[in-house]
């Protein structure tokens, strides 16, 4: 072919070009190249879904960087992305073919085989990437077939429902009607101003402020963070709204202001809102998002202790009862873990807003090709952001999205929301008829408020004001112009002409070149118009990420090529306050604003727009479907078709009438995205969620009490007490018998001790406990019996308290149900009794027992982690989908024990078992939230309700026992039960214990390969909270606990 000479010579000639340079330059130039050949390399090198690679190469000369074009970059970029493998490769055996042993050039036969290869390569994760999408569609389509089948059958409810059109459901059994999307009657009722209400926002990431916010400092810092403190500033401002706290990480880096190191901020505005910056990760150090996700549990451990702290001080206004908060709302994957385990701990409802998606952004550069699945996930640990996103939807009421394109085509990618089936279960809970144990989490569409104080009443109301009279030298207001108008204006040979306005940050996704390109070959519309394009903020190019420069360096390629000077501005700086005189300018020459994004998820640029009186020309791919539909103040376009922008654009500049139209429509209708009516629409539908959510009346927080009696009587030999007591004993005179009334007393105490459980059983909690002690060491023998160790290690925990036993509490936590805790007790000869417990958590946190109440279960507890417990109906449906592939029945697993709260499921050794990961997955596919543990060295599976874990169990103590976690010492051998990750991270301290473990489940690979990966984020490697004890001798325990200045 024609296409292979081409190429043959354009190896040849780019091979020589690069000896011209140095020995050493080449030797960087290679290893550049290797590195992008081999798969290596940024995302920003992708545009458009091509590979994009720097053509110009950095080298040291006279102490300073100079970029010299490197043209084997180019080829690689301009060959990979222009042609075919099948001309790739020809080109590759022409190569060899054409040339003898002595004359072949190795090194460009070389090259061709690489390029070749990594072009096969892109076509085989495509490949992988639609299999792997395809077996999840198939999974989908069970799960809704079984649920569609285990619905179908009408209950009675039902039956009377549609034979009686005038039956009424008892409210006592049904839930309040859920009202549609964007109705009307959504709106917070004026009737609620007397509530006083505890709202609790999290968004962790980026920086933080209320004032002089650093908007595009980087990729953290953007228009989420805008977006929670206008929320938090507007909900503080809503009638009935008592308080809001915006929670966020604390940063005391240098490397930022000394501001976002401040734990309290009042907002500005907003009389009750308030910045509480949690302290997390390390502290003198800025940490961007995708390294944030091993320090989550740390800022929900600071968190729970912050609302907890602050529940009890609005209580003191209200009866001395705590006043808990009324929703607790996560912003972006991170903030909404945080919001789930906030919610399993104090049964708040729960709401999430996703912001951008995980598996969204998986699939968009999975179908670039540029990087593989593992690559991606070890850049932006995106499997991690994807499990805490899937965690979000197992907790939440309500999830709110800006767009229905956001629920249709994002939200929808996950397992935990099926909206066919959110559909079914909606309608059954109208009716008040069984879910059999299924739930789907709410998705409303609420768009974005925006804050219009900067608007004036007077552009609202005045169209026009001539701009001549403004800049001209005979303008009538002597004010002097805006300095950005200048900084504008100064671009344009007539800048009278009407100012297409475009603002965006210089993204190749945001298709500025398009827009470019359509102005710049739409002669009316350049005669007609003038462009500018507000890019963020520059100094130098070159110092640009390289996807920012290389829109900039075609921007300006582009002007060149169209001639377009005098026509268009880009300015290098503006600053934010700058930006609403920026879209006054526009619209005092009756210009346009357009948002070209090849993909916009909101449009918030838009609104802003709007809001001055611009009318707007937007994608038709996302948010902006919603924005013009509810303004009716301008036109959609295909983001790749310059002509259909060009046309829209001069439609709207050319027609004055139809200008004013959108004009006057966009400010008319701009009210619908106000912060009051989003607050009003988004406490309207939290409502409507708490009214399914159970309360939180079963979580009490005890006040710290004296002492216990049992605890002041250990240890003491001279009793003296100081204190008066009525007791009826006295000398034969008269006179009072000290000594008989003191063993009185004596007895009493006791006496009481002998009966600690009926004395205490309501009043007991650890009291003045400085520490606890947490026992949760896995330790089984080989077929999944407790080992003989795990007596001896609890003996020795307890041995190294020692004198300080009545300052310390110990806890045991364990996958073990409690009749098998008290047999392994009982068999061992430690000398440990019960009794020595404060409290017993078993079958992996979903049971709670207290020696000092005979051991019955906590009801308190049991009530608590019941929200979500699918019961009985999980039952038959674990059977089923843990069965393997190919295999007619599933004989491998039957039920062993069940209790209310657990079900434990006993495993035939050597039996094939489905991953924990694949479990749950199906699970939520099918409208099931549980927690799923494999204990006894995975010859045990227990599946428990959603809010019961081991690690929540502690926290479900601190809150109710009113003990720091800082203050809590877990102990772990080096590996345990499928959840063993979970007990790693926090404020509490942490002691793993060296050969406590011979065998446990995270050996026999229970998680999927994508698990595994996310497993190391889940602790972070340099934690200083956790302590390496060589063995679990007293000696060996006591020297790691010296780590924590302890003993």
């Amino acid at each position: 072919m024609g296409q292979n000479e081409w190429l043959n010579g354009y190896l040849e000639a780019i091979l020589d070009a690069g000896k011209a340079r140095d020995k050493a330059d080449n030797k960087t130039l290679k290893n550049s190249i290797r590195k992008k050949l081999d798969g290596d390399g940024d995302d920003d090198d992708i545009v458009d879904g091509k590979l994009k690679f720097q053509t110009m190469e950095i080298v040291s000369k006279d102490k300073q960087s100079v970029k010299i074009f490197s043209p084997t970059k180019y080829f690689v970029e301009e060959v990979v992305n222009g042609f075919d493998e099948a001309d790739l490769h020809r080109t590759w055996i022409k190569v060899i073919a054409t040339r003898n042993y002595r004359l072949r050039n190795n090194r460009l036969e070389n090259m061709c085989w690489r390029i070749w290869h990594l072009a096969r390569k892109k076509k085989q994760i495509a490949l992988d990437a639609a299999q792997k999408l395809v077996k999840w569609k198939i999974e989908r389509e069970q799960g809704r077939s079984i649920a569609a089948e285990d619905l179908s059958e009408l209950s009675e409810g039902e039956k009377e429902i549609k034979g009686d059109s005038t039956y009424q459901t008892d409210s006592s059994h049904t839930h309040t009607h859920i009202s549609r999307i964007n109705s009307d009657a959504q709106i917070w009722s004026d009737d609620n101003t007397s509530r006083q209400l505890y709202i609790v926002l999290i968004s962790l990431h980026g920086l933080v402020r209320g004032e002089n916010m650093e908007l595009g400092r980087d990729s953290d810092t953007g228009g989420q963070v805008k977006y929670i403190v206008e929320l938090a500033r507007a909900l503080a401002n809503t009638e009935g709204v008592h308080r809001v706290d915006l929670l966020t990480r604390q940063i005391t880096s240098p490397e930022v202001d000394s501001t976002y190191g401040e734990p309290i901020e009042m907002l500005s505005g907003g009389s009750g809102a308030y910045i509480i910056r949690i302290p997390c990760g390390p502290p003198h150090s800025y940490v961007p998002k995708e390294s944030l996700w091993p320090y989550i549990p740390e800022f929900v451990d600071g968190a729970l202790s912050h609302i907890v702290n602050m529940a009890r001080a609005l209580g003191d206004n209200n009866g001395g009862k705590p006043v808990w908060p009324y929703v607790i709302h996560g912003h972006y994957a991170d903030a909404g873990e945080v919001a789930a385990r906030l919610s399993s701990v104090l049964n708040v409802p729960t709401v999430i807003t996703g912001h951008s998606l995980g598996r969204n952004k998986l699939e968009q550069l999975l179908k670039q090709g540029r990087l593989s699945r593992a690559d991606i996930n070890t850049t932006y640990k995106i499997m991690r952001r994807i499990e805490a996103e899937e965690l979000g939807l197992d907790t939440a009421e309500m999830v709110v999205t800006s767009t229905r394109q956001e629920i249709d085509e994002q939200w929808g990618l996950y397992d935990g929301f099926d909206i066919q089936l959110e559909r079914k279960l909606r309608i059954r809970r109208r009716r008040g008829v069984s879910c059999l144990g299924r739930y789907m989490p709410r998705m409303v569409v609420i768009p974005p408020g925006m804050d219009f104080s900067s608007v004036t009443a007077q552009e609202s109301s005045d169209a026009d004001g001539d701009l001549k009279s403004l800049i001209g030298t005979d303008r009538i207001h002597k004010s002097p112009m805006p300095p950005i108008w200048s900084e504008i204006m100064r671009f344009f040979s007539n800048p009278h002409k009407p100012m297409i306005l475009a603002l965006s940050r210089p993204d190749p996704k945001k298709n500025v070149t398009t827009l470019l390109k359509a102005f710049g070959e739409c002669q009316p519309l350049r005669e007609l118009a003038n462009l500018t394009l507000i890019l963020g903020n520059r100094d130098n190019i070159e110092d640009m990420s390289n996807s920012s420069s290389s829109v900039f360096t075609t921007v300006l390629k582009l002007i060149d090529k169209y001639d377009l000077y005098g026509s268009v501005a880009y300015p290098k700086h503006h600053k934010q306050p700058e930006v609403p005189e920026i879209y006054r300018l526009a619209a005092k020459t009756k210009g346009v604003f357009i948002n070209p994004a090849l993909v916009e998820p909101f449009g918030l640029t838009l609104i802003e727009a709007a809001a001055y009186g611009l009318p707007i020309v937007a994608t038709k791919n996302g948010g902006p479907v919603d924005i013009i539909k509810a303004l009716n103040n301008g036109l959609l376009v295909d983001p790749h078709d310059e002509k259909a922008i060009s046309d829209a654009l001069l439609k709207l500049v050319a027609d004055k009438n139809l200008w004013n139209d959108c004009r006057k429509n966009g400010l008319k209708n701009i009210h619908k995205f106000s912060w009051p009516e989003h607050c009003r629409n988004y406490l309207f539908h939290v409502e409507q969620c708490r009214n399914n959510h159970p309360t939180t009346s079963h979580l009490r927080v005890m006040p710290i009490p004296e002492e216990p009696l049992s605890e002041s009587l250990r240890g003491v030999e001279d009793i003296s007490f100081k204190f008066s007591v009525d007791v009826d004993v006295v000398k034969a005179n008269g006179e009072p018998d000290s000594a008989s009334g003191q063993q009185k007393i004596v007895d009493i105490l006791l006496a009481k001790a002998n009966h600690i459980g009926k004395s205490m059983n309501h009043n007991y909690c650890p009291g003045r406990r400085q520490w606890l002690y947490v026992i949760a060491v896995d330790s089984y023998s080989s077929e999944g019996s407790p080992a003989e160790a795990l007596p001896l290690i609890v003996k020795n925990i307890m041995q190294v308290a020692g004198s300080e036993s009545s300052q310390i509490g110990f806890v045991l936590l364990t996958g073990l149900s409690l009749l098998e805790t008290k047999e392994m007790l009982h068999r061992s000869n430690c000398q440990v009794k019960l009794e020595q417990f404060d409290a017993l958590i078993c079958s992996s946190g979903s049971e709670m027992f207290y020696p000092w109440k005979d051991l019955v279960a906590d009801e308190d507890y049991e009530s608590h982690i019941e929200y979500r417990w699918p019961g009985e109906n999980v039952k038959s449906m674990l059977l089923r989908i843990a069965k393997i592939e190919n295999k007619a029945e599933n004989d491998d697993m039957q039920l062993s024990q069940s209790s209310s709260r657990c079900y434990s499921y006993i495993i035939k050794p050597g039996a094939q078992t489905q991953k924990i990961d694949d479990l749950r997955q199906r699970l939520r596919m099918r409208g099931m939230r549980c927690n799923l543990v494999y204990t006894h060295v995975a010859s045990r599976l227990n599946v428990i309700p959603l809010f019961a874990s081991r690690a929540q169990s502690l926290r479900y103590l601190s809150v109710s026992w009113n003990i720091d976690l800082s203050k809590v010492i877990v102990f772990v051998g080096e590996r345990g039960d499928t959840d063993y990750e979970e007990l790693l991270g926090g404020l509490h301290k942490t002691v793993i214990l060296r050969d406590s473990v011979e065998y446990a489940a995270s050996d026999t690979n229970m998680h999927t390969e994508e698990a595994l990966k996310k497993d190391d984020d889940i602790v972070a490697q340099d934690s200083s909270k956790i302590a390496l004890a060589e063995g679990f001798d007293v000696h060996c325990i006591s020297k790691a606990l010296g780590c924590f200045g302890i003993m």
